[in-house]
């Protein structure tokens, strides 16, 4: 299949790999710029003095983190595989996958950690979703949010993914992200293409994310079983199938 993938430079490169391996071919929109903050180095020394984990709710937290801090001793609890992975590739010796979203996360947390035993930090962007201090502080834990990247997003589509929606090229989209989505459907508008959407099916993390995708008259929506990577790419192998048995082309 062609598929459009809306994820940041770092994290759509590798996606991109991982669908070449299973025969698709992708073309790479960043909908969102990832941007250090240049006072992170700063925030997450004196944050981290005390705290006995970290909280990683994306790969773009991981990244942006090993660029500002050289501290790898601490346990490390990630939001899904994906980012768990990041994590050990990026030194961190002890890593814990959630395998879902922010819930599972404070799940995961609340069964392998203890409130008295310090602060946990949760490196993020200056905008996150969802409330996981929130949660986690019903739960007793004191949760230290620092904000050490901005996500920066387009203020146009490529003319190679306006170009290959007006041809027909695309035959799937991946969106992980309610921003993500939100901007999309801000930017096809403005390029003129939200009527050759009707030709694309979409494959999205979850139901808040397939939310922001309406009024585009997606030819399919589907909304992955659980949140994670793996799985949205078992539905896409799914579609492919689909078109297989159908005898649509999917070069």
């Amino acid at each position: 299949m062609r598929v459009l993938i809306t994820r940041p430079l770092a994290a759509a490169t590798a996606l991109s790999a991982r669908l070449a391996a299973l025969g698709h071919q992708a073309l790479i929109e960043p909908l969102l710029t990832i941007v250090d903050d240049p006072e992170a180095r700063t925030r997450l020394a004196s944050a981290l003095e005390d705290a006995q984990a970290l909280l990683f709710t994306s790969s773009n937290g991981v990244t942006s983190f090993a660029v500002a801090s050289e501290r790898r001793d601490l346990p490390a609890f990630a939001v899904g595989d994906g980012t768990a992975a990041v994590a050990r590739q990026s030194g961190f010796a002890r890593v814990e996958s959630a395998r879902g979203d922010v819930e599972a996360l404070a799940a995961l947390v609340e069964r392998r950690l203890k409130p008295s035993t310090g602060p946990i930090i949760h490196p993020s962007g200056h905008a996150v979703a969802g409330d996981l201090a929130g949660r986690l502080a019903q739960l007793g834990f004191t949760v230290r949010s620092v904000p050490i990247y901005h996500a920066t997003a387009a203020d146009r589509l490529s003319a190679d993914t306006v170009g290959a929606f007006r041809a027909g090229q695309i035959d799937a989209a991946l969106f992980f992200s309610p921003r993500t989505a939100a901007t999309f459907v801000r930017l096809a508008c403005a390029a003129g293409i939200e009527h050759d959407c009707a030709r694309i099916a979409v494959v999205t993390l979850s139901a808040a994310v397939a939310s922001d995708l309406e009024g585009l008259g997606w030819r399919q929506v589907v909304v992955a079983e659980a949140p994670t990577e793996k799985a949205m790419l078992r539905v896409l192998d799914g579609l492919a199938a689909e078109m297989r048995r159908s005898g649509a082309p999917n070069q």
